[in-house]
């Protein structure tokens, strides 16, 4: 992958990987500022910075500090639903666009991570710093690119899922930008380059070996990888949640992220996995919780799927992201790993820099 003038990626061989930032923000559907929607006030900035890559999601559930309760499955509860802003670029441009939003006032946290961006000719060994730990894999792509008629997503999922990838989520974006450009849905449009997002997670050697075949098949695709902490896989405890050390006084707070991902129909003593989760980490007064719900996707030896015509119930993956801090994630991943005893894949991230209140 080499560089425009402009300092965004851009198709080439020259250069292997880069080092950038990602800059995540949570907040609300119905967040205002300066008299207009948060979301389009962010996403145009995105676009007047030129960010290289970044997608707006919608939640289908989630609470906050307040611990109000946002649903989709309501019409009273789901004129606020949780959206989560995802911006990816060079470090210079991330802190530009953090200077911009210092002047937006909004309860939800905005988080600042370091990511690698990988390109042509990729090392296996520059995957992982360490060996012990396991990589997230996520690819921003366009919404309707396909690949031999069928949609480009369903063929990456194959290809992690042959590569024997722990399991990978495909997430639908309703605004972005793509290399610079913003790219937002729209009523009565085909909608082919509005952000798309896969996240993957594995074995660093297996996600090089997959990412050689992935650059031959997409069409300007941005590839990012994060170290990542595999906790359960299928019922199955792999390794608790990392345990960080307290910090002085005068440091940062640090945080970590648990990712639960498991189909939305798998069922937990007869209730909804996803909704059940939701409503334990809400009574155990959690700093909040989102909820996406993705359109295909794979965990496990499970092959890939998404919904199937005629069922009853969705067996889309449910991805469920719960930010906070040390001291009391040892808590939540007690409820997580109760609920997850037979399913889902859940993981741990640190996450060194959080600004604002702790979730959306």
């Amino acid at each position: 992958m080499s560089r425009e003038p402009s300092g965004r990626p851009a198709g080439g061989s020259e250069v292997a990987k880069l080092t950038t930032s990602k800059l995540t923000t949570y907040f609300g559907e119905r967040s205002r500022v300066r008299g207009r929607l948060l979301a389009d006030e962010l996403l145009d900035i995105h676009a007047r910075l030129g960010i290289s890559n970044s997608i707006l999601l919608r939640g289908i559930q989630g609470f906050g500090a307040k611990h109000q309760l946002r649903s989709d499955r309501l019409l009273t509860l789901s004129e606020d639903l949780p959206l989560i802003s995802v911006a990816v670029d060079t470090h210079e441009r991330i802190e530009a666009l953090r200077t911009e939003m210092g002047s937006i006032e909004h309860p939800g946290p905005v988080t600042l991570e370091r990511v690698q961006l990988c390109g042509e000719g990729i090392e296996p060994s520059g995957l992982a710093p360490a060996p012990t730990e396991e990589v997230k894999l996520t690819i921003y792509t366009g919404r309707h690119e396909r690949m031999s008629g069928a949609p480009a997503f369903a063929a990456v999922c194959r290809v992690l899922h042959d590569h024997g990838l722990g399991g990978a989520t495909v997430l639908l974006g309703v605004d972005g930008t793509r290399h610079g450009e913003r790219r937002r849905a729209r009523f009565f449009a085909r909608n082919a380059d509005v952000p798309l997002m896969v996240m993957a997670v594995g074995d660093h050697q297996r996600i090089a070996a997959a990412l050689t075949l992935l650059q031959q098949m997409l069409h300007e695709p941005l590839f990012t990888i994060e170290r990542v902490r595999v906790c359960k896989r299928d019922g199955v405890l792999l390794r608790l949640p990392h345990d960080l050390p307290l910090t002085g006084q005068s440091q940062p707070q640090p945080h970590q992220k648990l990712t639960i991902i498991a189909s939305e129909a798998a069922r937990h003593e007869g209730r909804s996995l996803y909704l059940e989760l939701v409503r334990r980490l809400r009574t155990a007064k959690a700093a909040g919780a989102t909820s996406l719900r993705g359109i295909w996707g794979f965990h496990g030896d499970h092959a890939p799927h998404g919904d199937r015509l005629l069922s009853i119930r969705r067996h889309v993956p449910v991805v469920t992201v719960v930010i906070d801090t040390p001291s009391r994630v040892g808590t939540l991943f007690e409820i997580v790993d109760e609920l997850t005893r037979e399913q889902g894949l859940v993981t741990s991230e640190l996450v060194p820099s959080v600004s604002g209140s702790p979730h959306l």
